[in-house]
Protein backbone atom coordinates (compact mmCIF):
# COMPACT_ATOMS: atom_id res chain seq x y z
CA UNK A 1 0.00 0.00 0.00
CA UNK A 2 1.42 3.34 -1.08
CA UNK A 3 1.73 5.81 1.78
CA UNK A 4 2.96 9.40 1.78
CA UNK A 5 3.44 11.47 4.92
CA UNK A 6 4.31 15.14 4.60
CA UNK A 7 5.88 17.21 7.37
CA UNK A 8 7.79 20.42 7.95
CA UNK A 9 5.11 23.02 7.40
CA UNK A 10 4.45 25.92 9.71
CA UNK A 11 4.15 29.66 10.10
CA UNK A 12 6.98 31.73 8.67
CA UNK A 13 7.51 35.42 8.00
CA UNK A 14 7.83 36.74 4.45
CA UNK A 15 11.35 36.20 3.21
CA UNK A 16 11.83 33.19 5.43
CA UNK A 17 12.54 29.56 4.61
CA UNK A 18 11.06 26.15 5.29
CA UNK A 19 12.01 22.62 4.27
CA UNK A 20 9.24 20.12 3.69
CA UNK A 21 9.69 16.36 3.80
CA UNK A 22 7.59 13.53 2.39
CA UNK A 23 8.22 10.07 3.79
CA UNK A 24 7.20 7.42 1.27
CA UNK A 25 6.50 3.72 1.69
CA UNK A 26 4.78 0.84 -0.06
CA UNK A 27 6.50 1.16 -3.41
CA UNK A 28 9.99 1.25 -4.89
CA UNK A 29 10.63 4.92 -4.25
CA UNK A 30 13.74 5.33 -6.39
CA UNK A 31 11.99 4.21 -9.57
CA UNK A 32 9.29 6.88 -9.59
CA UNK A 33 9.10 10.51 -10.55
CA UNK A 34 7.88 12.44 -7.53
CA UNK A 35 5.92 15.67 -7.35
CA UNK A 36 4.97 18.41 -4.92
CA UNK A 37 1.65 20.18 -5.33
CA UNK A 38 -0.03 22.90 -3.33
CA UNK A 39 -3.56 24.15 -2.89
CA UNK A 40 -4.20 27.65 -1.66
CA UNK A 41 -7.59 28.65 -0.25
CA UNK A 42 -10.08 29.18 -3.05
CA UNK A 43 -7.63 28.14 -5.75
CA UNK A 44 -7.00 25.09 -7.90
CA UNK A 45 -4.32 22.60 -7.01
CA UNK A 46 -1.01 23.70 -8.52
CA UNK A 47 2.03 21.65 -9.49
CA UNK A 48 4.97 23.15 -7.61
CA UNK A 49 7.89 20.91 -8.52
CA UNK A 50 8.77 17.55 -10.02
CA UNK A 51 11.89 15.39 -9.82
CA UNK A 52 12.78 12.46 -12.03
CA UNK A 53 13.38 8.97 -10.77
CA UNK A 54 16.65 7.38 -9.74
CA UNK A 55 19.26 10.16 -9.50
CA UNK A 56 16.73 12.93 -9.84
CA UNK A 57 18.73 14.62 -12.57
CA UNK A 58 15.71 16.32 -14.07
CA UNK A 59 13.72 18.83 -12.05
CA UNK A 60 10.84 21.02 -13.13
CA UNK A 61 9.30 23.97 -11.29
CA UNK A 62 6.17 26.02 -11.54
CA UNK A 63 6.76 29.55 -12.76
CA UNK A 64 5.69 31.04 -9.44
CA UNK A 65 8.43 29.23 -7.47
CA UNK A 66 11.34 29.07 -9.91
CA UNK A 67 14.56 30.26 -8.36
CA UNK A 68 13.14 30.07 -4.83
CA UNK A 69 12.26 26.40 -4.33
CA UNK A 70 14.44 23.30 -4.70
CA UNK A 71 13.12 19.76 -4.92
CA UNK A 72 15.37 16.87 -3.97
CA UNK A 73 15.18 13.22 -2.99
CA UNK A 74 17.05 10.74 -0.82
CA UNK A 75 16.42 7.29 -2.21
CA UNK A 76 18.17 5.62 0.73
CA UNK A 77 15.67 7.22 3.09
CA UNK A 78 12.65 7.00 0.73
CA UNK A 79 12.12 10.69 1.32
CA UNK A 80 11.24 13.62 -0.92
CA UNK A 81 12.13 17.19 0.07
CA UNK A 82 11.14 20.70 -0.87
CA UNK A 83 13.41 23.55 0.23
CA UNK A 84 11.48 26.80 0.09
CA UNK A 85 13.32 30.11 0.31
CA UNK A 86 12.29 33.75 -0.01
CA UNK A 87 8.76 32.80 0.94
CA UNK A 88 5.90 35.15 0.05
CA UNK A 89 2.39 35.42 1.46
CA UNK A 90 1.07 33.99 -1.81
CA UNK A 91 2.97 30.77 -1.07
CA UNK A 92 0.50 30.08 1.72
CA UNK A 93 -1.14 26.74 0.96
CA UNK A 94 -1.39 23.11 1.92
CA UNK A 95 1.50 21.27 0.29
CA UNK A 96 1.16 17.68 -0.87
CA UNK A 97 3.50 15.11 -2.34
CA UNK A 98 2.18 12.83 -5.03
CA UNK A 99 2.95 9.57 -6.75
CA UNK A 100 0.86 6.83 -8.37
CA UNK A 101 -2.38 8.81 -7.92
CA UNK A 102 -1.77 8.80 -4.17
CA UNK A 103 -1.71 11.86 -1.93
CA UNK A 104 -0.53 12.43 1.56
CA UNK A 105 -2.49 14.35 4.17
CA UNK A 106 -0.62 17.53 3.31
CA UNK A 107 1.28 20.02 5.43
CA UNK A 108 0.15 23.61 5.96
CA UNK A 109 2.52 26.43 5.08
CA UNK A 110 1.51 29.91 6.17
CA UNK A 111 3.57 32.93 5.22
CA UNK A 112 2.56 35.96 7.24
CA UNK A 113 4.02 38.75 9.31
Amino acid sequence: QVRLVESGGGLVQPGGSLKLSCAASGFTFSTYTMRWYRRAPGKERELVAQISNFGGRTTTYGDSVKGRYTISRDNDKNTLYLQMNSLKPEDTAVYYCNVLNTWGQGTQVTVSS
